[in-house]
């Protein structure tokens, strides 16, 4: 997709610039964040806040598609380690070693919110019963997955939170915290997802 042609190019270009010029770049690729402060487009604060409405939780396709998931400060963590400790040159793969189904992290989501946040919008039965399939988006990758052995074995660091654990602080952050996300939700276009021809 166009999407992850964008990525691919930005890692040739900065490559490029210390090739050609000798900057001192080091770059880093890192698996899908989460956590406090994600716009809610994204998917994970998009379903929390979805299903906190009572609004369907929409999931592309299938929703088998794989991904790799990484808690947030886990990821500043990382950075701290490659830009301190990390090689010039080189190119590091962040990695959160929670892979999960798209529809799997949704369902998760749901049964926390269960627990979290069990007075449900009128109409409700479930929070599962939001969940809707929709179409795929175009170009929508199966899988998402790193190889993060490099930082592990040359810098040391690893993942330190779950995904359930990440999901659990997530969720709960949310539902602590709408003064922060109330504001953007007024906002026109956002909370939607992007991605698919309308």
């Amino acid at each position: 997709s166009p999407y992850a042609a964008s990525k691919a190019a930005s890692d040739h270009l900065v490559r490029a610039w210390g090739r050609t010029y000798g900057l001192p770049v080091i770059v880093t690729n890192c698996s899908n964040n989460y956590g406090p402060y994600h716009f809610p487009e994204k998917l994970v604060p998009h379903m929390i806040l979805n299903a906190f409405h009572g609004k369907p939780l929409p999931i592309y396709g299938d929703g088998l598609q794989i991904r790799d998931w990484l808690y947030v400060e886990d990821h500043a963590k990382a950075l701290i380690e490659v830009i301190t400790k990390g090689k010039i040159g080189e190119t590091y793969n962040i990695g959160g070693h929670n892979e999960k189904t798209n529809l799997k992290v949704v369902e998760t989501i749901c049964d926390l919110l269960e627990d979290l946040a069990p007075e449900k919008p009128a109409g409700v039965d479930t929070y599962r019963s939001l969940i809707t399939f929709v179409k795929d988006r175009p170009g929508h990758d199966a899988r998402y997955a790193i190889d993060s052995t490099r930082i592990r074995n040359e810098l040391g660091w690893q993942p330190s939170i779950t995904i359930d654990e990440g999901l659990e602080k997530t969720v709960r952050w949310y539902l602590d915290n709408e003064d922060w996300w109330r504001p953007l939700l007024d906002r026109s276009g956002v909370g939607q997802r992007l991605g698919i021809k309308t």
